[in-house]
This record gives C-alpha cells, structure tokens and sequence, in this order.
C-alpha cells in the first residue's frame, strides 16, 4: 500500500522522517512504530509508554480515545489512515497527547453516545484534518492571514506567493487530510490552525521548527482548548508550488476557492 505514496511531495513533510525511519517492507509497521515510540520515551497524558498494538487489542465497546488514554496502547490497523496516525504521533507526540486528553476527558464526563459534543468534534477535526500555518509575525504576515481567513485567494496565493517558504510555512497534521494526498484532488481543504511567529522560528532546522510547533500547540491546548470556531479553510493544492499548472483557470475555480459566506442577518 506504500507504493503509491509520493514522498517528495511537499505535503509529506512533516512525517516523512518518521516514515524513513519506519520499516515499510515489514509485514506490519507496529514493531518500527514501537521501536520508534520507546526511543523518544513517548508517553500518554497519564505518564504511560506509548506503544502501538494490533486493533484486535481494543476491547469491543470501548472507545478507541478512552483505550489509549487508560493503556498507552494506539489500536493500529494496517492501512494508510492509521499508518499515517501513527507518523503524527511519532512526530507531534505533544500534540497528540494533548488531543487524547481532551477526548478521554470528554468521555469521562458524557460516556460515549451518537453525538460528540463540540469539544470532541474540534478535538476530531484537529486530529483527522488539520493543518498547521506557521507565519512571520509581522505585518505581512498578519495581511497574508487576513486574506486567507477572508478567502481572499487570489491575494494569498498569487500576490503573496513569495511569502511562502521565507516567512510562511504548511505542516500537515491531520492523518486522514495526509491519505487524502496520497491521490490529490483539487478540493482537498484543510481546516487549518495559524501559528505566530517570531523571526528566529524561520532561522531554525526542520526538526527545530516541528519540536517548536509540538510545544507550542501543546501548550495552547492544554490552557485555552479547542474550538471548530478556530479554523481557517485552506485549499491545500492552492499552496504555491504545492501542485503544477497553478495558472488563472486553477484560481478561477470557484468550487473550490470559494468566497467567503456573508453573515446572515439578523
């Protein structure tokens, strides 16, 4: 299932040095995840060792969240989706400990039932689709995130392309947003969390830029929580030099670059 999965792609990023690390012709990738995990000393939010173990582990009516807040245990099952998973916790395990403490909390308090709650629905969206935009906190920077949160694309990607890569930078997070990718198609659309930063962040190496993020959305979400409220759509082919043939016609499609809703009245 590896084979179709274009590494040099630029949306692969953040977990490829996880995946080089990660014995791919093995009959399953759960011995290199854990291998990987007891190497960085990966523990859950209750100080567990983070392990991965086959979906059979996950006993029947428990919720898969619940089980590896109270185990450690990440039930993995051998498809793209939880391969991907697991390259996230392996690359933002901060992160992913602080969305699994949120919806063990969750559970904890309302069971497990049809609806999630908008706690656990933010928590979801982050986990599954998000993206993370990284970008100079200056005045550029704060103009390139206005035109993107006002679907101002045209502005964002075009005249502000140049900003891209020096001053602002996409990592991927969400593991089912990066198995979409694995065949793009123009309306993938990440729900996309945006990150201030100072100067010194662009200085840093990929592996200090991403220890960075770890930290810092970590720590947002443990002291302010998560709301769907707090997204940004982001067209992730639109991303300049994210995809070829980036001309007018690609921009002009409004099905997918799409204007801003006005707000309805009152």
């Amino acid at each position: 299932m590896f084979e179709a999965i274009d590494w040099s792609r630029s949306w692969f990023d953040a977990v490829r040095d996880a995946a080089c690390r990660t014995d791919l012709g093995a009959d399953s990738v759960i011995a290199s995840f854990c291998a990987q995990a007891e190497a960085l000393d990966l523990r859950n939010h209750q100080g567990l060792p983070l392990r991965f173990v086959p979906q059979a582990d996950l006993p029947e009516g428990t919720a898969y969240e619940e089980f590896i807040g109270a185990t450690g245990g990440v039930p993995t099952r051998d498809n793209l989706h939880d391969f991907f998973n697991g390259l996230v916790w392996l690359t933002f395990p901060l992160i992913k400990r602080e969305l699994n403490a949120l919806q063990s909390a969750q559970i904890a308090l309302d069971g497990v039932g049809k609806s999630r709650g908008p706690a656990r629905d933010a928590a979801t969206i982050f986990d599954e689709n998000a993206a993370l935009l990284i970008v100079r906190d200056d005045a550029d920077g704060a103009a390139l995130v206005d035109a993107l949160r006002n679907h101002r694309w045209r502005e964002a990607f075009v005249d502000r392309a140049a900003q891209f890569g020096k001053d602002a930078q996409v990592w991927l997070f969400g593991h089912a947003l990066m198995e979409k990718l694995v065949a793009p198609y123009k309306a993938i659309t990440a729900h996309t969390r945006v990150l201030m930063a100072p100067g010194g962040y662009f200085a840093l190496s990929d592996v200090e830029r991403r220890a960075w993020i770890d930290q810092l959305v970590a720590q947002q979400l443990r002291t302010e929580g998560l709301h769907k409220a707090g997204f940004t759509p982001l067209p992730v082919l639109g991303i300049p030099d994210w995809w070829p043939q980036q001309d007018d016609v690609f921009y002009d499609d409004t099905t997918v670059f799409r204007a801003k809703r006005k707000p309805s009245a009152a």
